[in-house]
């Protein structure tokens, strides 16, 4: 009788190593699936970056030539966008 039982507790100690076997292998494939992703958003990013930093020489170059003051302008954007979370914080409260 003890043959039997240690046998089946070994069956059930197998099951249970391949069952973290196959959740290990899994996880693995999802870390690398995960890292894949972080590489490509990371290349569009730096895309998106270098994009951006190019309109934006466009846009000075253009308001330079306009005789438009960029920090002014820049300026009054950040207190619009200020007083727009001043009242979204109020409405929430």
């Amino acid at each position: 009788m003890g043959f039997g039982s240690t046998a089946k507790k070994l069956q059930q100690v197998t099951d249970m190593a391949e069952d973290v076997y196959t959740r290990l292998n899994q996880l693995r494939e999802q870390v690398s699936e995960t890292r894949e992703t972080v590489e490509e958003t990371k290349t569009r990013v730096e895309e998106m970056d270098h994009e951006l930093a190019e309109q934006r020489a466009l846009v000075e170059a253009l308001a330079e030539q306009q005789d438009i003051d960029i920090d002014a302008v820049t300026a009054d954007a950040h207190v619009v966008d200020a007083e727009a979370v001043a009242e979204s914080d109020d409405e929430s409260a």
